[in-house]
């Protein structure tokens, strides 16, 4: 009789596991690739019956790197405009159950918890292609490391709450500059700026010291070199909304538009190391060429930097001979 009721309660068993549905009490998507919608600003995790969604608005994504490991930014939890939610299914779960405005009817949700408090924690760093041939360096995007701290979902069964539940990394991309502009820079008659630009960013040098720009062949091998600081030979790069022109330059008034952007500007030099402007000059007929080389020099915008690599040629300078 104990041989029979045995039998009887593993089929009950059998059956009871046959219904596709998943029970869960523990979840972990630390090693699954983080994905996101096109069509809301969602970011989550799949694996083959379970999905972990983030939902917090695109202006969280700042691409601004975070300060130091011990400043990472910090989102409370709301159930609102920041949500974390996971899902079980009872079968294989796909992108289109996350992303489409109307989701497949199956597979169908089987258990569901929300958070209903902690902290979103995010951890940001760039990601830098770096060029091995001149040393330079270009941002193609920004690296989200998003750990939750003292999470609380509410399950169907009563509330689970995590101290530390690593999300992992998400990951934003940029088209990196290309930063080939004309082959000949040019200098504003008062200010004295010398800009290049293409037409959708400039790089400039305001507040030149003057002894560099001078109507003078330098020696071979002994160019005149001045150092990138805050008063003189400061250098901007900067992004546009809208496309440029030559009559942008030179104003005492910039136009209106089109608008900057962003702006980055050049570390303060150290000499023979870094930030060096080098000029080099050479007769052309009657007049003067000065070759404008910007050597190991670091752009900045808040905690984001990169190289323009160990020799990068702003552009040639052509002045009138007396």
């Amino acid at each position: 009789m104990k041989k029979i009721a045995s039998l009887v309660l593993f089929a009950f068993l059998l059956n009871g596991c046959d219904d596709g549905n998943l029970s869960v009490d523990i979840i972990n998507f630390e090693d699954t690739a983080t994905l996101s919608c096109t069509t809301n600003n969602i970011i989550y995790k799949l694996k083959e019956q379970e999905s972990l969604l983030l939902s917090i608005p695109t202006t969280a994504f700042t691409n601004e790197p975070s300060a130091s490991i011990s400043t990472p930014t910090l989102i409370n939890i709301d159930d609102s405009q920041n949500r974390v939610i996971y899902r079980a299914y009872n079968g294989k779960v796909a992108a289109s159950n996350i992303c489409d405005i109307i989701p497949p009817a199956t597979p169908a949700v089987s258990e569901q918890w929300t958070a209903s408090s902690g902290v979103i924690q995010m951890y940001i760093t760039s990601i830098l292609k770096v060029d091995d041939t001149d040393n330079s360096s270009r941002i193609t995007g920004y690296n989200y490391n998003i750990v939750f701290k003292n999470i609380t979902f509410q399950k169907p069964t009563g509330p689970q709450t995590y101290e530390t539940f690593a999300f992992g990394d998400y990951q934003t991309t940029l088209t990196p500059p290309t930063l080939k502009y004309k082959a000949l820079a040019e200098q504003c008659t008062d200010s004295k700026q010398i800009y290049n630009y293409d037409i959708g960013s400039s790089i400039t040098i305001d507040n030149i010291d003057p002894a560099l720009i001078v109507n003078e062949v330098t020696p071979v091998n002994a160019p005149r070199t001045g150092l990138i600081n805050d008063t003189t030979n400061k250098v901007f790069y900067r992004t546009y909304n809208g496309s440029l022109s030559a009559d942008y330059f030179c104003k005492a008034t910039l136009p209106a538009t089109p608008t900057v952007n962003q702006t980055w500007a050049g570390a303060n030099g150290v000499s023979g190391v870094s930030g060096i402007i080098e000029i080099t000059t050479t007769t052309l007929g009657n007049n003067f060429q000065h070759t404008i080389t910007l050597k190991n020099v670091t752009l900045q915008k808040g905690n984001s930097s990169f190289r323009l690599g160990n020799s990068y040629v702003l552009g040639q300078l052509i002045t009138i001979g007396n």
